[in-house]
């Protein structure tokens, strides 16, 4: 199925149904984020992320909550 083909199934949806697909889809888009970022931090990605923050902790840029 196209974008385009997509967006006009969407177009007919009740406002009751609409309502529902947009519960669903903010699900699903929330789930694959959590994986990406899960992903990226398995491949190391994240990892300079990481060391700058535990950098500004250290040296007193930041707190723990």
């Amino acid at each position: 199925m196209s974008i385009q083909e997509l967006e006009q199934a969407v177009t007919q949806l009740s406002v009751e149904e609409l309502s529902e697909f947009a519960q669903w889809f903010s699900e699903f888009h929330h789930e694959e984020w959590d994986k990406q970022i899960v992903a990226d931090s398995e491949a190391g990605r994240l990892n300079a992320l990481i060391e700058q923050a535990h950098q500004h902790f250290e040296s007193g840029r930041c707190q723990a909550m």
